[in-house]
């Protein structure tokens, strides 16, 4: 599919680049083959034993949409990986490749039950109002969970990048009706200290336009200073290979949280920002880690994953680089 993609492209920009239409309609042209791509590189093939039920409305807008992904032969019980995508809090997918492909066919094969939930993004919502719609999904997974197979009182909470801001978000407040989770893990958000990052003077843009100008919003939106009590387990994941300062950030977290006598782990890997999502589930030892700390949650996760071996030598020595705190 990657090659004949490819080979699309590279036949439309010889097309574009020798015919005599203009070049700006010719850079139109070009966008939408790579919009073409980019919608096309979202499908993923489900292997036969995983059942997939799309678009499920949790709410009243448009983009209060959730997937569902579970095992062929339904269980009762299941633990529930609800998965909240990243994209800097204005762009992303629940459906994205690099959301769900791998994770799904590392859990869902396994018996557990995969969700991944779209929200409402910037301009339309802010960070804030993105949690409260995540925890509206959250709460209506946890009612229907039974009919996926899964439990209400084993939910695991996942998020990547500003996904991850959010669960953290709603780890250290969340609405009372939802049913305690298992645990929480935050996969390189570098957004727990929010009132940190916008006083400093090398703000980036990103954070300017998700968290605005009024420093009580700022304190609202940080994870770091609304961590006032215990925390469900929590594991930080941040990759070694960022130049800010996402661990130092997550380690700082994880301290806080300890002072409440939290199970707070940080997870320092040696892949890029957007390796610590694409390549969870696969064959690695990162993978294993993950796994080992949600064999810490449940026994029934514990079941699951017990009899789990890594089937091939890492590909690259330093993704087995791992630093555990």
């Amino acid at each position: 599919m990657k090659n004949i993609l490819c080979l699309a492209v590279s036949l439309g920009m010889n097309m574009f680049i020798r015919s005599n239409i203009s070049w700006n309609l010719k850079t139109v042209l070009y966008l939408c083959l790579l919009l073409i791509i980019f919608f096309t590189m979202k499908a993923h093939a489900l292997a036969n034993n995983i059942k997939m039920l799309s678009n499920i409305a949790y709410g009243e807008h448009e983009d209060h949409i959730l997937d569902v992904y579970f095992p062929s032969v339904k269980k009762v019980g299941s633990p529930v990986i609800f998965m909240a995508h990243g994209g800097a809090w204005r762009i992303g997918n629940k459906d994205s490749s690099a959301v769900v492909k791998n994770k799904v066919a590392h859990w869902v094969a396994k018996g557990f039950v995969f969700i991944s939930v779209n929200y409402r993004l910037l301009p339309k919502a802010g960070p804030t109002e993105q949690a409260e719609d995540v925890e509206k999904a959250i709460l209506f997974s946890q009612k229907n969970a039974h009919k996926w197979g899964g439990s209400p009182n084993k939910f695991i909470l996942m998020g990547h990048s500003s996904g991850a801001h959010l669960v953290s978000l709603i780890s250290v407040h969340h609405n009372a009706m939802l049913t305690p989770w298992l645990g929480t893990i935050a996969l390189d958000s570098a957004a727990y200290d929010v009132e940190k990052i916008m006083k400093s003077s090398s703000t980036l843009r990103l954070y300017k336009k998700a968290f605005g100008k009024l420093p009580d919003y700022w304190k609202k939106a940080s994870p770091f200073h609304g961590l006032k009590k215990k925390l469900a387990p929590f594991l930080a994941v941040c990759s070694s290979k960022r130049k800010d300062n996402a661990c130092a950030q997550a380690q700082s977290f994880i301290n806080k949280a300890n002072t409440y006598d939290s199970q707070a782990k940080l997870l320092q890997v040696a892949f890029s920002h957007r390796g610590i999502n694409v390549e969870l589930g696969k064959d690695y030892c990162y993978t294993q880690a993950v796994d080992a700390f949600l064999k810490t949650l449940h026994a029934s996760a514990t079941g699951m994953l017990v009899n789990e071996v890594t089937s091939k030598a890492m590909p690259v020595k330093e993704n087995c680089a791992l630093v555990i705190k």
